[in-house]
């Protein structure tokens, strides 16, 4: 079962009140049903077949015909078919789909006009049209995907209400709300109450940032390792030079004390060769006293270069 699978059958199991399902029942039969004579909603997800179901049911105590058909694409999964006719016109006015028979696109505020029945709303809407990757193989991705542009508007502007920063492209010949930010993606799915989902979200989504800071620190570490290395060989390449051209012995003592460690120990920082030194010879330097005595070092090297 896909992630966007497991989300939809978690929310179809949340009790509500009959104003809470008319809300979401308003949501799924807007976007996924196709309305004529009669009401007809197809999907391929039983869960949500026989939530749909249940709704009808004990909203208006009538019973939907059903049609299952075997699907034409490569899975060959089930279609199935809820047909409704019986009480049209109450239906769809209660569920502000129409109103004086005429299809409108935003609903009427009794719909959405608290918390908890927007709640229900967007649960209703997710179960619909709604998708999410499974952060565990991909990116961070949640998308809406309706028909109707000012419809788009109006969900995008709901659930920006709640700071989660939704936008909106056209994609083919329908509108897809989306969001990206995986923090915006789990306080959604607190909106509509998938909570197995949101601690499942978390979970993945704090491991990722995990492993990806401790890449940062461990490239940053190497990052600096080479920098390390590459200065040191630097310094050595003088030092040798000066052994090749002249003699170390021309160096002041102190010079060429921290020429000889740092041939001694070409693969650590200026800040451990002054505690090497300081160490082993009790004599104590700072880690700038090393770098003024290297800088000598290498003014004389590039004299020496330079003749």
């Amino acid at each position: 079962m896909s992630f966007t699978a497991t989300i939809k059958s978690e929310i179809c199991n949340i009790e509500t009140t009959d104003a809470e399902k008319i809300s979401e029942l308003s949501a799924i039969i807007k976007n996924i049903s196709y309305i004529d004579q009669n009401i007809k909603i197809n999907t391929e997800n039983i869960i949500v077949f026989k939530h749909v179901y249940d709704l009808i049911v004990n909203l208006y105590h009538i019973k939907p015909k059903i049609t299952v058909r075997k699907g034409y694409n490569f899975n060959k999964k089930y279609l199935y078919i809820l047909e409704i006719n019986q009480k049209i016109n109450n239906i769809l006015d209660d569920l502000s789909i129409k109103k004086n028979n005429q299809k409108i696109n935003i609903p009427e505020n009794y719909v959405i006009d608290d918390f908890e029945l927007l709640r229900a709303y967007l649960r209703g809407l997710f179960i619909a049209v709604g998708s999410i990757n499974d952060p565990k193989t991909s990116r961070y991705h949640l998308e809406l995907l309706v028909d109707n542009q000012e419809y788009a508007n109006f969900i995008s502007q709901k659930i920006n209400n709640y700071h989660l920063n939704s936008k909106i492209i056209k994609r083919d010949n329908k509108y897809m709300i989306y969001i990206k930010e995986a923090e915006k993606i789990s306080d959604f799915l607190r909106i509509i109450k998938a909570n197995n989902a949101v601690l499942y979200y978390e979970d993945i989504r704090i491991y990722r940032d995990y492993k990806n800071m401790t890449n940062r620190l461990n490239n940053c570490e190497q990052a600096n390792i080479d920098k390390i290395v590459m200065t040191a060989n630097s310094q050595i390449e003088d030092i040798e030079l000066i052994e090749k051209k002249a003699s170390l012995d021309l160096l002041p003592e102190k010079i060429k004390e921290v020429a000889i460690y740092r041939k001694k120990y070409p693969e650590v920082s200026l800040q451990e060769l002054s505690n090497i030194i300081t160490l082993e010879t009790g004599n104590i330097i700072t880690k700038s006293g090393i770098y003024h005595r290297i800088k000598k070092i290498h003014n004389l090297a590039n004299k020496i270069k330079n003749k």
